[in-house]
Order: structure tokens, then C-alpha cells, then sequence
């Protein structure tokens, strides 16, 4: 069935479900596959379940009239994806990066959100499946969407900026991540910039960038570039500076026009001042006010296990559990550092998918740690099995939670940092 035909089905069904565990009445099941699951094996169990048809790609499957069967599902889920996509002439912002996409992502919608119906990513719903599902909630109401993209392999973003088709572009920065799946850093410039290549094939295409960054200056060359930085280049149109951090980010912007504009934000970590300043400059591109700009970054609080202060009754933790890389890592270590704020205790877990590497860098951050003025801290995750540190090391996260259990850490600012793998999301609770 071509892809005209069967969005001519989707719109008499309007709800796509790959779950068939939820299977609303008269939704279009697709029948993706898993490393562990086969769609198809569901698809009978979805109709039964209430929905009107099910997208098969197995033919032994493809049993009952209700069923499509098409080459491949997940192909096909795409490619509706983007036909729907293509039914709105709206604005999209395709926003990537090593790190910070997700918190840009939250603060550009917030602001466009003081003057448009915004379409933005929900979670962290960035990967190949992820992306279509945020574009099918495209409705006629939505002013402009907001795409975050993610990537762990070659080619990831290339894959979703073709189906998102964005016509402005953000990538955060491009650092040390995913070494596993891109085998260098130079492979994580490579993908990362894909979203740049897609957007040179529009001439009245628009990336926001951050001055600051030679890496990304240099591979922007040739795009229409909206600049933000720190450094007050005659060649940006928003410049900011951190006023202060103690330990929220407190900051100010302007451009060109305008005079300062001081925000008080309820984010940890002065880098930090980048992420707010590309929503800045969003805002300004799409003519919101400067007031509405302040309100909003001052208004957003983090989620998620995102530079979050969590103040429990014997110690303020900061807990940036939900991902961690040897860039993000030494920017939230050198900003606790920072911090005019004692005692300082830090539970530090494994960073994961940094492949041959991973040695090195573990090493690197324990050599960075015991260079600060911190007077506990906690290695934890087999990352760290092999640096040669005097610091304290644990297996996994039960051995902490015992352990704190034994010590009852009390008084302490806790920074809590690792990659979502080491589970130390779950250690608040403990504190």
C-alpha cells in the first residue's frame, strides 16, 4: 500500500498505537520490532484488542483482513510520519547536541509557548521512533513545533531531520558521547552536523549558534546563523553573562536593541547560560517579547533528573542522574567546584558507551576530582574499576544505599551525577 493511500487511513482512524497492550478502539497498530519482540506476533492481539487495522510485515502474520502488510514497519511508520509532517506549514526547530538538547528543548518551548500553540517533544522521545510519534501529534492548532533529536550512531540524525524536515536548527554543542557507537569525536561532529547538511539544501533555512563554539562555527560555514554568546561578539545578536550561581544560575542577556535583562532561573550549573540563551535568541527570532522571554526562563523548573535541587530533611542534593559523559561530567564537577557552598560530598557514577576509551576517561575525571575541594566523594560503576584514585569505589548502587545506611551523610551538598544506567536516581530518597 502506498503511504498517500494509507494515511487516507489514518485520518478516518486518527491514533496510531505500537503498543499492543494499548490499543485504543478504531487505532492503526504497527507492528514494530525490538531486540527482544516481534510486532507481528501482537498483531492479532491489537485487534481483538479494538483496533481497526494492524501493519504487519510478515506475511504469516498478515491472517485477517484488517491487516496491512507493507516491507517494513518501521520504514512505514516513518514515512506516515513525515506525510502527516508535511500536511503543516508551520514552523519546526530541529534541535540537537551532545549535551543540553533536552533542557534547551524545554526552555525554547516555554518561551515560544508565551506566544504560539507549540508542538514540542515530550521525555526524551528523540530516537527513530520517537521523532515520528511527536510529529503525528501535529494538529492543526500547533503555530510551531519543536523536534529534539538524539544520536548514538552515524547517520542517527541524518535519519530524523528527513523525516522532521526542519527549517531552523540548534545543536547545543558537540562533546564526548556515544564514543562507542560513533568511534571517534570526530564521528560525533560528523552526525551531529548532519542536522547543518539537511538544512543547507534550503536557502531560507536559519541555525541559532552559539558564538562561543569554534566546533560548531566551523562546520555552520555557509548557513544563515542567529549568534548567542558570552563574549559580546560584534557578530551575535543576544550576548549574556552568569551573575551569579548559589546555587541557581542567575544571569543577564541583551540584544542588540535592547538593554539587560536579568533572570533569576531554578537551574543548577552556570553552564546552564547557554541553554538559556538559545532560547533567548528563539524567542527573539519569532518576535516574543523580552518580558515574556524573562518569564518564561525564570518561570521553568527542571524535571527529570536535570540539574535539580532537591532539599531533603539532612542535605541539599544536586541531582544530575539522568545521563552523564565525559563533557557533561567535567562541567557539572568544575561547577560544584564553583559553588560557594560547603561541605561538599559527590556520588559519581560510570559514564556508559565510551568503548575503548572508557579507561581513559574514567581515569580523567577521577584525576579531575582529586584535584577539588570536595570532602567525600563516591565512585561508583565499573567505569571506575580500573582508575588508579585513592577515592572510595563501589560496585553498584546498592553497595551506596548500604553504605549510606552505615555513614547517614548529614549537612552536605551532594552533587549526584552519572549516567541513567548506574540507577542513581534512586539514592534522594536515600539522603
Amino acid at each position: 500500500m502506498e503511504i498517500a493511500e494509507l494515511y487516507k487511513v489514518y485520518q478516518a482512524c486518527r491514533t496510531i498505537t505500537t503498543d499492543s497492550r494499548n490499543c485504543p478502539e478504531g487505532s492503526i497498530f504497527i507492528a514494530l520490532k525490538g531486540a527482544s519482540f516481534d510486532g507481528n506476533k501482537f498483531a492479532a492481539d491489537a485487534l481483538k484488542q479494538g483496533c481497526a487495522y494492524a501493519v504487519v510485515d510478515n506475511a504469516d502474520y498478515a491472517d485477517d483482513e484488517r491487516c496491512i502488510l507493507v516491507d517494513d514497519c518501521l520504514k512505514t511508520f516513518q514515512q506516515l510520519a513525515r506525510f502527516h509532517r508535511r500536511q503543516f506549514d508551520i514552523p519546526v526547530i530541529g534541535i540537537t547536541g551532545t549535551n543540553g538538547k533536552t533542557t534547551t528543548k524545554e526552555l525554547v518551548s516555554a518561551v515560544l509557548g508565551e506566544k504560539y500553540n507549540v508542538l514540542y517533544t515530550q521525555g526524551n522521545f528523540n530516537n527513530d521512533i520517537g521523532v515520528p510519534k511527536t510529529l503525528f501529534r501535529i494538529e492543526k492548532e500547533h503555530d510551531i513545533a519543536v523536534i529534539e533529536m538524539g544520536a548514538s550512531h552515524p547517520g542517527d540524525i541524518k535519519t530524523l531531520v528527513e523525516l522532521a524536515e526542519p527549517g531552523f536548527g540548534l545543536i547545543t554543542n558537540v562533546g564526548c558521547a556515544h564514543l562507542q557507537g560513533f568511534g571517534s569525536f570526530e564521528g560525533v561532529i560528523k552526525t551531529k552536523g548532519e542536522l547543518y547538511d539537511f538544512l543547507r539544501n534550503n536557502a531560507d533555512s536559519e541555525v541559532f549558534i552559539n558564538g562561543d563554539d569554534e566546533v560548531l562555527a566551523d562546520i555552520a560555514k555557509g548557513l544563515k546563523q542567529i549568534k548567542y554568546d558570552t563574549t559580546g561578539q560584534e557578530s551575535s545578536e543576544i550576548t549574556g553573562e552568569v551573575m551569579s550561581c548559589a546555587p541557581f544560575l542567575k544571569f543577564r542577556w541583551k540584544a542588540k536593541d535592547t538593554d539587560w535583562h536579568e533572570v533569576q532561573t531554578h537551574l543548577i550549573g552556570a553552564y546552564n547560560i547557554y541553554n538559556m540563551l538559545a532560547a533567548v535568541a528563539v524567542g527573539r527570532r519569532f518576535n516574543v517579547s523580552e518580558e515574556s522571554i524573562c518569564n518564561a526562563l525564570g518561570n521553568y523548573i527542571p524535571s527529570n533528573n536535570r540539574s535539580q535541587l532537591s532539599i531533603t530533611e539532612h542535605n541539599k542534593l544536586i541531582v544530575d542522574a539522568y545521563n552523564a559523559n565525559p563533557t557533561s561530567m567535567k562541567a557539572a564537577l568544575e561547577n560544584f567546584q564553583d559553588m560557594a557552598v560547603s561541605p561538599k560530598m559527590a556520588i559519581i557514577g560510570s559514564m556508559g558507551e565510551l568503548g575503548a576509551v572508557s579507561d581513559e576517561e574514567h581515569q580523567k575525571i577521577a584525576n579531575l576530582i582529586g584535584k577539588m575541594d570536595i570532602e567525600d566523594v563516591w565512585l561508583v560503576g565499573e567505569g571506575f574499576e580500573n582508575a588508579d584514585t585513592p577515592l572510595r569505589k563501589f560496585r553498584d548502587v546498592e553497595e551506596v544505599r548500604q553504605a549510606i545506611k552505615e555513614k547517614q551523610p548529614q549537612g552536605y551538598y551532594i552533587l549526584i551525577k552519572g549516567s541513567n544506567s548506574q540507577k542513581l536516581f534512586q539514592l534522594p530518597e536515600c539522603l
